[in-house]
């Protein structure tokens, strides 16, 4: 099976790259710059430029398509709209028929949402529904691993910058994550299971944290301790607008709002469907957090 994978030099797609190269598969690793990865060279692919995903499916003539691109901030041309829908749009019209395809969405997603990444990640998929593709949409909770961004830099920031550190409302917002190595072992064992297509599988982790919790955790990783003070959250509703005004702010209105919805699902229909080994989060942290 010949895979191409987009988004591939990213967080998500080296480990997804990187599993289906152990499993003898042949990768072609796209990216904006098509940087070659272990054993899977690279494709030049912007999603956004229908164009050069028209050539890239040329060039590979993939039998399956893992399209893995998103971003978790707007910044300049590159909008939630442009890459998360119109991106998978592209992708979609080039996709050689029959083809398998296989869809990174995200836990969360909804048309109605106060997010704009989370009604674009529901709009991109409904295009995936009707796409006539053997398709698998895959709905991660947030992921963690070696090189993430939450955990391994928002979180880290947020407990690390000041004296006392800040929760958002009463912190009881439920979150439920997932290992990088159980999301890249989920899109492999799809490939090999014929009765996964046209099903939405949730990528949750096994055990369930309030943002209380993640806070102490990540206090408890980085050997700190200090008072965490919670913030009211009509204060967070002033305060984070404000902040958009930094160049690269702590959080922005769409991940304030992500926060405030929570993030969980229970984890036993992927795994068992996929036979995830279902990675703890506190046995990852000191290594995320390079302790």
């Amino acid at each position: 099976m010949n895979i191409l994978v987009t988004g591939a030099s990213g967080f998500v797609g080296k480990a997804v790259v990187a599993e289906l190269v152990r499993r003898g598969r042949t990768v072609a690793a796209g990216s904006r710059r098509g940087t070659d990865l272990p054993g899977a060279p690279g494709v030049r692919l912007d999603v956004t430029d229908p164009a050069s995903v028209l050539r890239a499916v040329a060039e590979v003539q993939p039998d399956a398509l893992v399209h893995l691109v998103g971003i978790i901030a707007e910044e300049g041309e590159q909008t939630f709209a442009r890459v998360h829908l119109e991106g998978t749009r592209h992708v979609l019209a080039a996709a050689p028929r029959p083809v398998r395809y296989l869809h990174m969405s995200a836990l969360g997603a909804d048309e109605a949402s106060g997010s704009g990444y989370s009604r674009s990640k529901a709009q991109a998929e409904a295009l995936v529904r009707e796409s006539g593709l053997d398709w698998t949409i895959f709905r991660p909770s947030l992921i963690f691993g070696p090189g993430d961004d939450f955990f391994g830099r928002v979180l880290r920031d947020l407990v690390s910058t000041a004296p006392v550190v800040p929760q958002i409302g009463d912190g009881k917002f439920p979150f439920r994550p997932v290992s990088v190595e159980d999301v890249a072992l989920a899109f492999a064992e799809a490939l090999e299971r014929p009765d996964t297509v046209g099903e939405t599988y949730e990528l949750t982790g096994p055990q369930e944290y309030t943002f209380r919790e993640l806070l102490e955790l990540e206090l408890g990783a980085l050997g700190k301790r200090k008072p965490i003070v919670p913030v009211p959250l009509p204060l967070m509703d002033l305060m984070v607008p404000a902040m958009g005004i930094l160049p690269k702010p702590p959080i922005t209105r769409d991940q304030y709002a992500m926060l405030k919805a929570g993030n969980t699902a229970p984890p036993e229909r992927a795994r068992d469907a996929f036979g995830l080994p279902m990675r703890r989060l506190p046995d990852a942290l000191p290594g995320i957090l390079g302790r």
